[in-house]
């Protein structure tokens, strides 16, 4: 079953030839750089039983992941590797470790008397803990530097430390400690392992994952140049794969928006942030919208947003392709109606689209932006300031990630500054520009809309 051509070196081992070194390194401190779904967690939990099960383990384990969801998953990694290991686990549900800061971990305690405790990424949920440590997906920790600082002391009495991530921007501490053992002489002493999506393949990852999809899967249909062209096409931009899949960290030198200033201001995995803005309207709510205006390549996106205090909470985030003007009106104007404010591109399709919008909700609700290189300067930098002062919360989406990353600063010969995105299948900044007006439209003020309940229905 399946069309992998590379096999394994040994087809019936549970772990592939990369999982197996990581497994089998026993140094205090060693990284890992990976692509993207290749069974490293995984891998790592094995580890992880295995050290905390043994007769006369000295020291539990301690595991930071990205979110609550994640902490979860690694447990039940655990505890199914405690049954197939034979070994005898008691789960202990979710229990409190820090009753000051009301933090919790789900618990696996063995016969040993060592346990795992899986917790989600709040650093100080690692103070004061003896013992091992594992920090998965450390790049995408809000703050990586104070995990590293937080967790690093409770190795001092014995234990390792296992850092697991893929890249998050080159400004990331995670790329900063590969760089020291790279570039720097390895002062930590780390041990540094790496594994792209293409080192998985030619050591047989697709070999395995075809062994375990269904037999009618479109993956079995696949070699591994075709997978590596499967997961590629998929990504939302090459500069997402080049990170997500081959260990390349983005350049946050040439980026207007680091990748960690924009992790700083996404909601949680587990928040929910798409509201029904005629409830929200009825409730009192301040709401603002901006609207990029595109046809055929182009998307139109309009963002809105929900004034809470002096902080902006992403409501929705509505993108429209290849729709006629009359049909894109049908599913905005509606929204249009319960805005405080909107702000539209008046760029070229937009002239008619401002003109239209004023007429039908007046001028002081819409606001008509020429999109000029000093414009766009005026709506850039105020997105920057709002998530540099923590005043702005986004939807987490690999889509609106890349194109907020798409958009760079560039100084002209003249000393000019212009803003500038290429053109991709994922638009031309689109996201980041509807994104820009409607902080733009909130910093004009609530101008007095009122709610009219209106029949119809959010697409």
């Amino acid at each position: 079953m399946g069309n992998a051509k590379v096999i394994p070196v040994n087809p019936k081992s549970l772990f592939l030839p990369a999982q197996e070194r990581w497994i089998k390194d026993h140094s205090r401190l060693k990284l890992m750089e990976k692509s993207r779904q290749i069974g490293i967690s995984w891998a790592t939990a094995y580890a992880a039983v295995e050290r905390t099960a043994m007769a006369g383990a000295k020291w539990d384990q301690w595991v930071s992941s990205r979110d609550d969801l994640q902490a979860r998953l690694f447990i039940e990694d655990c505890k199914m590797w405690a049954k197939v290991l034979d070994l005898a686990a008691r789960d202990l549900g979710e229990k409190v470790v820090d009753e000051k800061n009301k933090l919790t971990a789900y618990v696996l305690e063995f016969s040993s008397g060592k346990r795992i405790h899986s917790m989600s990424s709040n650093p100080d949920a690692q103070a004061g803990k003896r013992g091992g440590r594992v920090l998965d997906e450390f790049a995408l920790h809000p703050d990586p530097r104070k995990l590293w600082s937080i967790a690093y002391p409770g190795i001092t009495w014995g234990g390792s430390m296992e850092i697991i991530s893929t890249h998050r921007g080159s400004h990331n501490f995670f790329n900063h400690l590969i760089r020291e053992v790279r570039e720097h002489g390895n002062p930590k002493n780390i041990s540094l392992h790496r594994i792209t999506l293409q080192d998985a393949l030619d050591g047989g990852f697709l070999y395995k994952l075809q062994k375990s999809l269904p037999s009618d899967h479109e993956v079995q249909a696949m070699d591994e140049a075709a997978y590596f062209d499967f997961i590629k096409s998929g990504c939302a931009d090459e500069e997402s794969f080049q990170q997500e899949y081959l260990c390349q960290p983005a350049d946050d030198d040439s980026a207007f928006l680091e990748y960690d200033l924009i992790s700083s201001c996404e909601y949680g995995a587990d928040e929910s942030w798409d509201v029904d803005l005629e409830q929200a309207k009825r409730r009192g709510a301040k709401l603002f919208a901006g609207i990029d205006i595109g046809r055929k390549k182009d998307l139109t996106v309009m963002w809105v947003f929900e004034l809470l205090g002096d902080v902006l909470y992403t409501r929705k985030v509505i993108e429209l392709k290849a729709m006629t003007k009359p049909n894109q009106e049908k599913v905005l104007w509606p929204i249009m109606a319960l805005m405080d404010r909107t702000c539209i591109d008046y760029t070229g399709l937009g002239i008619g689209w401002g003109d239209d919008a004023q007429a039908k909700f007046g001028q002081y609700r819409v606001e008509c932006l020429t999109f000029t290189g000093r414009v766009k300067e005026e709506l850039a930098y105020p997105v920057r300031g709002a998530m540099e002062d923590k005043k702005l919360r986004i939807p987490y989406k690999p889509e609106i990630r890349a194109d907020l990353r798409a958009v760079t600063k560039v100084t002209t010969a003249a000393g000019n500054t212009r803003f500038t995105a290429e053109r991709s299948e994922n638009g031309h900044a689109d996201r980041f520009w509807a994104l820009a007006l409607g902080v733009h439209a909130a910093s004009s003020g609530v101008m007095g809309a009122v709610y009219t309940p209106m029949n119809f229905r959010f697409l």
